[in-house]
């Protein structure tokens, strides 16, 4: 549905930095055989820019009902219903959207999901630096979405590292074995997420404090599904790039883990690609229609980057901490260039990790990886590495997504 009282068909941000989206979007055009531009899709993902998730937002509007509603859904009402597969709630609204997020479309294969899962694990420390540094932080080079993290508190100051290990504690759920079952761990957490994503939008969408017609809504269709893309096939890009093998049967089954994920999080389903050249080019159009940074991009980038000096303790922390710190600005430079480090107000820097993180993903994914011992070792040493990297920007405290806002 598009938002009411919306006259225009896009919002002012679209196509607002035509010059730097095409030269940014150059890459993927490349990879992706883009031979013309669609624009059909531009128009379209414009458009869903005005379009939510509308079985969240009904969720979200009947927790939003006043105390005394006895229609109103409760937080903990939503946490016993995700808790307990196969029960019926008494109410109606939380009933529906169970019903919705419980009725997993024939196309989901789970054996092939748990390929996936085993794929993404097997690469432990690599993907945590695509995700960290190509997905994340180079998603705020465009305004938007990283003005709403700003708005509402997210990856800022303080906050920073635990914010980013609560997103790969989600990540960490949805691959490890029967995580995105209907009883497993990842599939509460992002069900969890979908809700949290409903409820933020329902309430910038209404408390004056975001610009609908400039940005869209807060959280829409469009840039779900653009989220969505920096997680699976920008993901597989960036592991390449490190020198990480990736074969065709384990690119089917990460996209096919990743589909499913989007369809659990509400992504419209036309948009939801089962191929890495299908979510490329999409991804091409969607930097094609994009802003230009905003002072949210480099304070996100900023509090990222500065944290990793946090994530250290004992003897020589604060060499080690700046190590991370300068070995993922190493990484920024290697993803998004000179002009990426620059957008985001962060130092200069040489790609100086590249060279041995890249002989040694060739020797890991291309010899190791290819007998079923070494599969298993990997699987066993991204784990370790992931639990650890959790421990750290938890320091101490229990790991978990963020709350609902109530």
């Amino acid at each position: 549905m598009v938002a009411r009282e919306r006259v225009d068909l896009h919002p002012g941000r679209f196509r607002a930095a035509p010059e730097r989206s095409r030269r940014i979007a150059r890459p993927l055009a490349v990879v992706a055989r883009v031979r013309e531009t669609d624009e059909d899709l531009l128009d379209t993902i414009g458009r869903r820019m005005f379009t939510r998730d509308e079985v969240g937002a009904d969720l979200a509007a009947a927790m939003g009902r006043p105390r005394a509603d006895p229609e109103r859904v409760t937080m903990a009402a939503f946490s016993r219903a995700l808790a307990s597969p196969g029960s019926t709630p008494e109410n109606a609204a939380l009933a529906r959207f169970l019903a919705v997020v419980e009725d997993t479309p024939a196309w989901v294969d789970h054996d092939l999901v748990e390929r996936g899962g085993r794929a993404l694990r097997r690469m432990g420390r690599t993907l945590d630096d695509v995700l960290l540094t190509l997905s994340l932080i180079g998603g705020y080079r465009f305004g938007g979405p990283a003005d709403l993290l700003v708005a509402t508190g997210g990856l800022t100051g303080a906050t920073a590292m635990r914010r980013l290990g609560e997103t790969e504690e989600w990540a960490r759920s949805l691959i490890a074995p029967g995580g995105l079952r209907r009883d497993g761990a990842g599939w509460r957490l992002t069900v969890h997420v979908r809700a949290m994503h409903a409820l933020v939008n329902r309430r910038f969408e209404t408390n004056g404090r975001w610009d609908v017609g400039h940005w869209g809504l807060p959280v829409n269709q469009a840039d779900q599904a653009a989220t969505l893309g920096l997680f699976n096939s920008t993901g597989l890009l960036g592991a390449r790039a490190l020198g990480w093998v990736v074969t065709p049967a384990e690119s089917r089954a990460v996209m096919h883990l990743w589909r499913y994920v989007g369809w659990l999080m509400g992504v419209d389903e036309d948009w939801l690609f089962a191929t890495e050249r299908e979510q490329n080019r999409f991804l091409h159009h969607v930097l094609l229609v994009q802003d230009d940074v905003t002072p949210a991009g480099p304070a996100l980038a900023t509090a990222l980057v500065d944290g990793q000096r946090s994530l250290t303790s004992g003897p020589l922390a604060g060499v080690r901490g700046e190590y991370r710190r300068r070995r993922v600005l190493g990484l920024l430079r290697w993803f998004l260039g000179r002009e990426g480090l620059r957008d985001l107000g962060l130092p200069a820097a040489l790609p100086w990790p590249v060279p041995v993180a890249f002989a040694r993903n060739l020797v890991l994914s291309g010899l190791v990886a290819r007998t079923r011992t070494g599969r298993r070792w990997l699987e066993r040493a991204g784990d370790a590495w992931t639990r650890g990297e959790i421990d750290r920007r938890f320091a101490g405290a229990e790991p978990g997504v963020a709350p609902l806002p109530g």
